[in-house]
Order: C-alpha cells, then sequence, then structure tokens
C-alpha cells in the first residue's frame, strides 16, 4: 500500500469515527435520557443548602414501598437506598461510610477529643437521626441525577416530631440501578421509577405537610361562600269555597260536598237526607227540593 492510500484510509477511518460520535450526540446518552424524561414528570422541589427548608416547592409525590430510610437535615450526607426486585434496601454500608468521612473530617480540623472522645465506630452508629417512611407517605424530590450505572434520585421531607419535640426534615437518596451491561429505555425505566414513587395528583398537591407557605408563599384561602337564600315557605292553600247544592244534582254529588247525612228516609220513588240544619228530598234519584 502506497502512502497516499494508507493516508487515504486513515482519513476514511478519522471521518468515520467522527460520524459515530456525532450520531452517538444526536442520539443522546441513554442514561441521560432517562434523566430528562423523569425531570419532565416530576417538577423538583429546591432546598436549602443545610436542608432545613423549602425554597421553591414542586411536585409532592406518594411512596408506593416499604423502607425508605431518611437522614435528619443535621447530618452531613443523606441516607442512601436502593430499589432492586422489587424492594427498597437501605445501604448501611454507605451510612458508615459517610460516618468515617465525617469523623476523618474533625480529625483533620484538630477537633478530636473535644466531642467526648467518639470513635470512627461511634460515629457510624450515631451519626444519622433517621426515619423509615414507608407506602403512602408523601415526600418532595430535590434531584435527579444520571449515574455511569444508575439513576439517583434525591428525597426531602415535610418536618416531623423527634422524641424531644422538635420538628425536623429528613432527606435521602433512591438509587435505580442499571441491569449490568446494559441501560434499559426511557419508558421502561420510567415504569421501574413508578413502582416505588408517583407524583401526587393535582388536585392533592396541597395535601403534604406544609406544602402552603413553603417558599414564602401562602396558599389563598378559599373564599367564603355565601348562604343558600331562605327557601320561601309555600303559600297557605287557598280557602275551598264552601259546598253548594242545587235541584238536579245526584245523590253522589250531594255526598261528595256534604258528607253522608244523619238519616235517611224512603217515601216510595222520593228519598230524604237528613242533615244537621238540612233537608235534601230527592225524586227518582235528584235533588227535587232543599229546606
Amino acid at each position: 500500500m502506497t502512502q497516499v492510500q494508507r493516508l487515504g484510509a486513515l482519513g476514511f477511518a478519522v471521518a468515520a469515527a467522527f460520524l459515530c460520535i456525532g450520531l452517538a450526540a444526536q442520539a443522546g446518552d441513554p442514561a441521560t435520557l432517562i434523566q430528562q424524561k423523569l425531570v419532565s414528570q416530576i417538577n423538583l422541589t429546591k432546598a436549602t443548602a443545610d436542608h432545613s427548608d423549602i425554597v421553591t416547592a414542586g411536585d409532592v409525590v406518594v411512596l408506593h414501598k416499604d423502607g425508605l430510610m431518611m437522614c435528619s437535615s443535621a447530618s452531613s450526607y443523606a441516607f442512601s437506598n436502593t430499589y432492586s426486585n422489587g424492594a427498597l434496601v437501605a445501604n448501611y454500608n454507605n451510612r458508615a461510610k459517610d460516618a468515617v468521612k465525617s469523623y476523618t473530617k474533625a480529625f483533620g480540623l484538630g477537633k478530636l477529643g473535644l466531642g467526648g472522645g467518639a470513635s470512627a465506630s461511634d460515629s457510624a452508629n450515631n451519626a444519622c437521626a433517621s426515619r423509615k417512611f414507608v407506602s403512602g407517605e408523601k415526600f418532595w424530590v430535590t434531584g435527579i441525577t444520571a449515574q455511569k450505572d444508575s439513576i439517583l434520585i434525591s428525597t426531602f421531607s415535610d418536618p416531623f416530631p423527634d422524641p424531644s419535640g422538635d420538628q425536623v426534615r429528613y432527606y435521602g437518596e433512591i438509587k435505580f440501578p442499571f441491569t449490568k451491561g446494559s441501560v434499559p429505555s426511557a419508558d421502561d425505566f420510567v415504569k421501574t421509577v413508578s413502582e416505588v414513587i408517583t407524583v401526587q395528583p393535582a388536585e392533592n398537591q396541597g395535601d403534604q405537610g406544609n406544602q402552603g407557605d413553603q417558599g414564602g408563599q401562602q396558599a389563598a384561602a378559599p373564599a367564603e361562600q355565601a348562604p343558600p337564600p331562605d327557601i320561601a315557605p309555600p303559600p297557605p292553600p287557598a280557602d275551598a269555597p264552601p259546598p253548594t247544592i242545587a235541584l238536579g244534582q245526584t245523590r253522589d254529588q250531594v255526598i261528595a260536598g256534604f258528607g253522608q247525612p244523619m238519616r235517611i228516609a224512603k217515601l216510595g220513588v222520593k228519598e230524604i237526607f237528613y242533615y244537621k240544619d238540612m233537608k235534601v228530598t230527592f225524586t227518582n234519584g235528584k235533588v227535587s227540593n232543599v229546606e
């Protein structure tokens, strides 16, 4: 192969490499696509740097699995959890590592011995005042991060009273690992995440704890409804006209107007009805005289 041919082949290879890179960039990294899809479906909440309060409230999410562990906002590290094989598992090994980091940092700053002689193992056991969340409880999502082997979702709670009566917020992380050697489609992965958390319906977003006044915005109170107008009573019935009697009326018509007579006398074709103050004579079944 001549020098020109080798240069031509090299140029072709370089061009092909750039083409592949361009196509990959156009298609998007699978993990990033998953992250973007989740962010488009869950409005993130912004918390203060010390995790003591909410700056901007996002969507409330509902937990569908038991066992989510979160650390109090006083902890330097969030509680790590992993969702695998349909279950949430708290990562206590990570808690110990985080505690050792805190212990080592304190040692480097010359604080060792000022806190009662705590050891690294003591720090691991006491580094996090935690709370276990169960299915049905609600909280916020403060971050969705694409990692090399997983998606990491950061969680943040409303205040809860601790044993001393103080109001404490908790925060944690849920790791959703990818299947080894492959990254699922964004739609499939979103279904997996929805097994653990889903956004609370919009009409119930105000149900979460103290959300109404987060971020310095007080929720408007519902307008007071005016009482319904009083229903007017029905008009009194019109006075019924007094019954009347006329010549030619039948026995039934008289009885309908005046009721049954006190006594009845029959004289051939005549029949006489005696009322308290009236006598009605019928001839052949019709009124012929009234006295």
